[in-house]
This record gives structure tokens, C-alpha cells and sequence, in this order.
């Protein structure tokens, strides 16, 4: 019997705001544990939240990108659990009155444009975090993340595949750091995932019973756990087994899924209204201002990349991940470059350079116009794409712009006829046997003996003067 899995997933993101949602606490990453912490994120007696502004409004701005309802009316809940990391044995959150609700996500899977449904996305407070590792006989608490704002984004279970899964969350992640509400840090916590899911026979209506996987810190384990327990739980159905529900963690050294406790319903945290946060209404106005300062996002971008600049699908969806690379590519053909020769570089030799050296767009020193200008001599013949592919390290470690490393090592294209010509008779009169391969038909005797060339001018020749004087010489041979 052939089977389907049914996925859906929960994106925890922490908002970049400088205190926490309901208290003046810094939410800085990194402070000495317990540094950042008052009466109110410690859950001391007689402390009263205050939310946070900010992080409503950046609620209200992520709802609005993923095509989400907005709620005029609000109120926040408490979820009661223990746990000891959740000062308080409950945590303020969102319960049946979401801030946004009914949204989606396009993603482009296997070709074709998929809709991913957005169920709710809701504003709560984070927990604290259990320190194990160096620490014997116990473990210690640092509540310096309690109370940092969190947006709970909750997807449909629309997702069919662990490919899927990853390009929601690439699109996900794309459209939070275009509207730069989150750094989306997944080794900081900033940004988790929960993963649920079920397998049932293909083409059923009945939903199989799920699973919840946590401990995913990154995309690639969300989809190599999705595809265990796609495995697991088929073998278990094919065998006559019962599934059950319950939440496992994911151990990616081992590429397995560990079960972890018994999947509480929502009841058994015991919702109730949270008494010190008064309900309150959202004017339609603010949803309005907020909306109107929306910026431009990715699928929107890509979509004018390619049409006033003529690029490929394929190019303009890598460009626009990133919303710095975006910029960046923007900004190099401003300085005067072809849209397509800046597209190519950025992809291959720039991302190649960046991910060997782990550079990211954020630590990246080159600036938009060096790369347009490395370019620009390439066009000019002034140096080979080989010399500039040698170059590109360089200009980024040095801060150097292509022009002045040119200068400085002599690696100025050679384009004079009479010293290529000579190179060219050099080749010829030490490669007798590949100058008979060519006359014999062989015309791979020709790229070695360009090699050769090449080789002997260190890369400086001019390829395409090489090329044509090569060929006349061997034509009157």
C-alpha cells in the first residue's frame, strides 16, 4: 500500500526588540546568566506585566506578510505548566484570540506554485534555559531569556513532503529578515521548529495519528527527521502496530527520532484569561500604518528582478533569499554591470568564496562596487576571468579593490599581438606531436595546446587574441 505523510509545522520566532514583551529587561544574547532579570520575568509576587509595544506592532507586521487576518480584539492567556526554566509554572501566551490568523505562504515545490495555509500566528513570552553541559550532579537555570517576545507562526497541515517542509522555512525565514522584525539565529534560539506529523494510506481523508518532533536546530534536520519518521511510522502501520501519540526529540549524530513524553492535549494547560493584561482593541488605523511601511518582500522582488532585469527564475529565487545579497546585486548594477554577468559571479565565485571562508552577508566586507569594478575589467580586457577569480579572495581579505591588487602583483591582461605571437610559436615548437593531433583532426590538441599558453603567460594572456592566433598559425602549418 503506498502512503502519504501529512506535515504540519510550528516556527517559534524571537523579535528583535531591545526589552522583553512584558517588562524593561534587556533581551541582549550572550549576558552573564541571570544578568538580565527583574521581579516581572522572575514571576515574584505582586510583579504586573506591561507589553511591549514594539513586539505588537512587529506581530502585527509579520501577520500582514503572510497574508494573514489581523484581529481587532486581543487578549492573552495562561498556559499552566511546570517546567523548571517557566518561572512562573505558566507561561503568557495566546489561547483562543490569536493577534493574526488565516494566512499562507506560495512555495515554488517541484515547479509548481503551492499555497502552505498559515493557521495562526500568536504572541507569547519565551521560557528560560536549562544549562546541563560541565555541570555535575544538577543543572542551573539562566532566566535571561525569560520573557524575550516570541511569535508562534502555526501552519496548516499542508505539507506534503520534507521538501516542502524546507522551502516553507526557507520562505519563512526570507520574508521575517526582509521585514527585519528577527535575526532568525537558529544556533542563538532565535528561530525553532516544531515538527508534526502523521502517515496515512494515499488518498485517505482520515488523518493519521501524529507525532511532535523537537530538538531541530537547523533545516536540514527538520527534513531528515520528517523523512525517519515518514520510515518509522510506515513500517509500524505496515506491521500491524499502533502509533502513539507523544513527542520525540530529534538526535541528528544518530538520525533518529527518541520519544520523549505523552503528547498533552491543549486542555491539559488549563487556559484561562490572564488577569493582569485587560483585553484591548487593535484600530484598524495601526493595522493600516503598519501595513502601509510594509517593504518590498521576497517573492515580490523576485518577481521584479526578473522582469527589469531579465533573469531566470532560478537566478532571481537565490538572489532574493537574502535580503542584504539582494541589495547587494542591485547595487553592483547600479554601478553600470549586466544584471546576468553580476547574477553569475554572486552565485558562483562569491558564495563559494563567502561559504569556504564562512563569511556571511552581514560580515561581508566587499563592497557592491569592488565586485562591480573587478567585473568591469574583465569586460575591458584589462584581466583574464581566470586572473579575477584569483583576485576575489584577495579583495576580500585585503579590502583592496580589484584595480589596486592588479597594480600592485603585475596581473594586467596581456593583449599585445607581438608577445602573444611569440608565446604562441614558443607552444607550437615544443608540442610537435599535439600540432599533428590537430592536423590529424584531434581537436582537443587545441585546448592543450591553449593550456599551454595560458600556463606559460601565468594566466595573463588574453584568451581570446591567444585563441585566434593560435588557429591561423596552425592553419599555414
Amino acid at each position: 500500500m503506498d502512503y502519504e505523510a501529512v506535515i504540519g509545522l510550528e516556527v517559534h520566532v524571537q523579535l528583535r526588540t531591545d526589552s522583553k514583551i512584558f517588562c524593561g529587561c534587556s533581551t541582549k544574547f550572550g549576558d552573564e546568566p541571570n544578568s538580565n532579570t527583574c521581579p516581572v520575568c522572575l514571576g515574584l509576587p505582586g510583579a504586573l506585566p506591561v507589553l511591549n509595544k514594539k513586539a505588537l506592532d512587529y506581530a502585527i507586521k509579520v501577520g500582514l506578510a503572510l497574508n494573514c487576518h489581523i484581529a481587532e480584539r486581543l487578549k492573552f492567556d495562561r498556559k499552566n505548566y511546570f517546567y523548571p526554566d517557566l518561572p512562573k509554572a505558566y507561561q503568557i501566551s495566546q489561547y483562543d484570540m490569536p493577534i493574526s490568523y488565516n494566512g499562507y505562504i506560495l512555495i515554488e515545490a517541484e515547479g509548481v506554485e503551492k499555497k502552505i495555509g498559515i493557521t495562526r500566528a500568536h504572541l507569547e513570552e519565551d521560557a528560560g534555559k536549562l544549562l546541563h553541559e560541565g555541570i555535575v550532579d544538577g543543572s542551573y537555570v539562566d532566566y535571561n531569556r525569560s520573557g524575550t517576545p516570541l511569535l508562534e507562526i502555526v501552519s496548516e497541515p499542508d505539507i506534503a513532503n520534507p521538501k516542502e517542509a524546507h522551502e516553507y522555512l526557507t520562505s519563512l525565514k526570507s520574508i521575517l529578515e526582509y521585514l527585519e522584525v528577527s535575526d532568525c539565529n537558529m544556533e542563538e534560539g532565535s528561530l525553532r521548529c516544531d515538527a508534526n506529523i502523521s502517515v496515512r494510506p494515499k488518498g485517505s481523508k482520515k488523518l493519521g495519528t501524529k507525532t511532535e518532533i523537537k530538538n531541530l536546530n537547523s533545516f536540514r534536520a527538520v527534513a531528515r527527521a520528517l523523512e525517519y519518521e515518514i520510515e518509522r511510522h510506515t513500517d509500524e502501520i505496515e506491521a500491524g502496530e499502533k502509533i502513539i501519540q507523544e513527542t520525540r526529540l530529534w538526535n541528528d549524530a544518530k538520525g533518529i527520532t527518541i520519544s520523549m513524553r505523552g503528547k498533552e492535549e491543549a486542555h491539559d494547560y488549563r487556559y484561562f484569561p490572564e488577569p493582569d493584561l485587560v483585553p484591548f482593541t487593535v484600530s484598524r488605523e495601526t493595522t493600516s500604518v503598519i501595513g502601509s511601511g510594509l517593504p518590498e518582500l521576497p517573492r515580490e522582488r523576485k518577481i521584479r528582478f526578473m522582469k527589469d532585469y531579465q533573469l531566470s527564475d532560478y537566478d532571481a529565487g537565490i538572489l532574493v533569499q537574502d535580503k542584504k545579497m539582494a541589495q547587494f546585486f542591485e547595487d553592483c548594477v547600479i554601478g553600470g554591470v549586466e544584471a546576468k554577468q553580476v547574477a553569475n559571479w554572486i552565485h558562483s565565485e562569491l558564495l563559494g568564496t563567502m561559504n569556504a571562508q564562512g563569511i556571511s552577508w552581514q560580515s561581508l566586507s566587499l563592497k557592491p562596487s569592488d565586485l562591480a569594478g573587478l567585473i568591469k575589467l574583465i569586460e575591458s580586457g584589462k584581466i583574464s576571468g581566470k586572473i579575477a577569480k584569483e583576485i576575489l579572495p584577495q579583495m576580500i581579505n585585503a579590502g583592496k579593490s580589484a584595480q589596486k591588487i592588479v597594480e600592485e602583483k603585475g596581473l594586467a591582461q596581456v593583449s599585445d599581438e607581438g608577445v602573444l605571437e611569440g608565446l604562441v610559436d614558443s607552444v607550437i615548437a615544443s608540442n610537435p606531436r599535439s600540432v599533428e593531433d590537430f592536423k590529424n583532426g584531434k581537436k582537443k590538441s587545441l585546448g592543450f595546446l591553449m593550456g599551454q599558453i595560458m600556463k606559460e603567460s601565468k594566466g595573463k594572456a588574453n584568451p581570446q587574441l591567444v585563441n585566434k592566433i593560435l588557429q591561423e598559425k596552425l592553419k599555414n602549418i
